[in-house]
C-alpha cells in the first residue's frame, strides 16, 4: 500500500489522477487530495505520505511553499505536475527538492509509471539504510528504534530528533539547527524545547542514551 497526496486546484485533474492510480494499482494506492495550497500545507504537516504530487500555481501557498515545508521533515518523493514548463521553472523545481517535474498536458500512464519508479527507489533506499550509534538502531522504513536489543517507543518529535542526530553522527548540531530540521524554520518558540526532548530520548533509551552527547555551548551529537 502507498499513500499519495495530490495537491491540485483542478477538480478534473484530481479526479482523473485519483481514479487512474486506484484502478491501475488495484487499490494499492490510497489517494488524498487537496484543492489549494492551504489544505495542501495542512496535509503534509499532519500526515506522512509515500509520494506527493504538486501543482505549482495554487490558490494560497504555492507548490513551492509546500515542497519547502515538506522537505523540512521528510525525504518522500515529490513530483511537480504543472503548466509551468520553462527551463527556469524546471530547474527551480529540482533545486527546491523535487524528484520529478512533469508539465501539462501530461500522460496519466507516464505520471503513474514515474511514481512507481520513485516509490521503488525509496523502498530500496530505506531497506539499505539503517542508522546506528552504539547499540541504537533506527530503521526509517519502519520508523522503528531499537536500543539494547529492545524496541523503544518515541514520540513523533523525539523520533525525528534522534533521526537527525544519527544522520549526522559525529557532527555537532546546534539547538537552532535541530529546531530547523525537526520543528521547521518557521518555529519561533524557545530553543530549550530541544533540551527537554533530548532528556526524554535519553531516558527512553536507557543505558544507550549515553550515545547522545551534550557539547557545552554548541549543541548535541550522536557518537
Amino acid at each position: 500500500m502507498a499513500r499519495v497526496l495530490i495537491v491540485e486546484d483542478s477538480a478534473q485533474i484530481r479526479e482523473a489522477v485519483t481514479d487512474f492510480f486506484v484502478e491501475r494499482s488495484n487499490g494499492a494506492f490510497i489517494v488524498d487530495t487537496a484543492p489549494d495550497g492551504t489544505k495542501g500545507l495542512k496535509a503534509v504537516t499532519e500526515n506522512e505520505y509515500d509520494i506527493v504530487i504538486l501543482d505549482i500555481m495554487l490558490p494560497g501557498p504555492s507548490g513551492y511553499d509546500i515542497c519547502r515545508k515538506l522537505r523540512e521533515k521528510s525525504d518522500c518523493p515529490i513530483v511537480f505536475l504543472t503548466a509551468l514548463g520553462t527551463e527556469d521553472n524546471i530547474l527551480l523545481g529540482y533545486e527546491m527538492g523535487a524528484d520529478e517535474y512533469i508539465t501539462k498536458p501530461f500522460s496519466l500512464m507516464i505520471l503513474y509509471t514515474k511514481c512507481l519508479i520513485l516509490l521503488d527507489r525509496k523502498v530500496k533506499r530505506q531497506q539499505e539504510r539503517v542508522l546506528e550509534s552504539g547499540d541504537i538502531k533506527l530503521n526509517p522504513s519502519r520508523m522503528q528504534v531499537i536500543a539494547g536489543g529492545k524496541e523503544v517507543e518515541l514520540a513523533y518529535k523525539e523520533y525525528f530528533l534522534l533521526k537527525a542526530l544519527l544522520e549526522n553522527k559525529g557532527h555537532v548540531l546546534s539547538r537552532q539547527k535541530l529546531l530547523d530540521l525537526v520543528w521547521g524554520t518557521d518555529y519561533f518558540g524557545n530553543d530549550r524545547v530541544v533540551d527537554t526532548h533530548i532528556k526524554n530520548i535519553r531516558h527512553k533509551l536507557g543505558a544507550s542514551g549515553n550515545q547522545i552527547r551534550t557539547v557545552i555551548g554548541c549543541g548535541y551529537k550522536a557518537v
